[in-house]
């Protein structure tokens, strides 16, 4: 006599059958083959202003001594994450489209998992720290010297790459428990750590457990302390007697609000257009906001909203003019 085989039972022969899968095919942002150049071009275009942006921001501030202050510091790090954080993704969704095939293997896609995330995280502390480095200038310019030396500013650094490095390898280890089907398809450009785990077929409540807990303390930690040093120079802008100064110390701060609002605004909509909507395309926009129209925009917002980024980037222009 015949006896089915139960649900439960199914599932966990399908999880010991299927942890050694090779690959995972990414469904990317559209499948019509019409499409596919004009994203190419479009995303090839994006991805190389990217690069371009924001080498000439690190390039100005590293030939102007005068822009090798706290600041600038984290600016040009800033700039280098946001070039690896891109650098993560759109390569291999350019090459898929250019090959025709959409196949990642399991171990590409794991790495893709950890860098975005370490990336995604470096973003989001280092405009933290640049948020306290605003808050020392204006509420104690006296002692800035002294607080923001470099010794601190090094620690910092390393302080974020550190935080990055503990919550990408806790997100990436809990994948690594995760089981799944012979065929995988990821409807993304990219392996999404929320979307492995909605299509895993082992119990995923330890990892959504994890990835909403990074979420909050990752996310949640540093707005708190962006809020904070955000309503404290504004507190201290209001104290100034004449609208002259009050408007040069806002100006010091605008491109740094300016970029904060721009990454906060896409993250919540990554996040949001998730718990809204099933569907997977609305997904995808808000991610490429966030992935790749973030970091393309952070340069035009610094060198368009800051004379000594002008400045420095014609001295470096007419410098290598001056060389030929």
């Amino acid at each position: 006599m015949h006896v089915p085989l139960s649900w439960s039972y199914t599932q966990t022969l399908a999880a010991e059958n299927n942890t050694h899968i090779s690959e995972f095919l990414l469904l990317g942002l559209s499948q019509d083959l019409e499409v596919q150049p004009l994203i190419y071009v479009i995303f090839l275009s994006m991805y190389l202003t990217t690069i371009l942006g924001n080498l000439l921001i690190v390039l100005a501030a590293s030939s102007d001594p005068r822009l090798h202050t706290p600041m600038y510091f984290f600016l040009c790090n800033l700039s280098l994450v946001d070039i690896c954080f891109t650098s993560t993704t759109v390569p291999k969704m350019l090459q898929n489209i250019l090959l025709q095939r959409k196949a990642i293997s399991y171990e590409g896609c794991i790495t893709q998992i950890f860098f975005y995330i370490l990336f995604g995280s470096l973003d989001d502390f280092l405009l933290t720290v640049m948020a306290y480095d605003r808050f020392v200038a204006i509420c104690h310019p006296l002692h800035y010297t002294v607080i923001m030396n470099p010794r601190v500013c090094g620690l910092m650094l390393l302080g974020c790459w550190v935080l990055g490095l503990l919550n990408s390898s806790l997100e990436v280890s809990m994948s690594l428990r995760l089981s799944f089907y012979p065929k995988v398809e990821i409807p993304h450009f990219f392996c999404e750590f929320s979307q492995l785990i909605k299509l895993a077929c082992s119990d995923t409540f330890l990892n959504n457990l994890v990835m909403y807990c990074a979420i909050l303390l990752v996310g949640g930690g540093p707005i708190l302390g962006i809020i904070y040093s955000y309503s404290k120079i504004i507190s201290s802008i209001l104290g100034v007697a004449s609208t002259q100064g009050r408007y040069k110390a806002f100006s010091t701060c605008a491109s740094h609000l300016s970029v904060v609002s721009l990454f906060y605004v896409t993250s919540m909509g990554v996040y949001l257009s998730s718990a809204v909507s099933e569907r997977a395309y609305p997904r995808a926009v808000a991610s490429v906001l966030y992935m790749v129209v973030t970091p393309m925009l952070n340069p035009f917002i610094y060198s368009l909203r800051n004379k000594d980024i002008k400045r420095a980037l014609k001295m470096f222009f007419v410098r290598g003019n001056t060389k030929r």
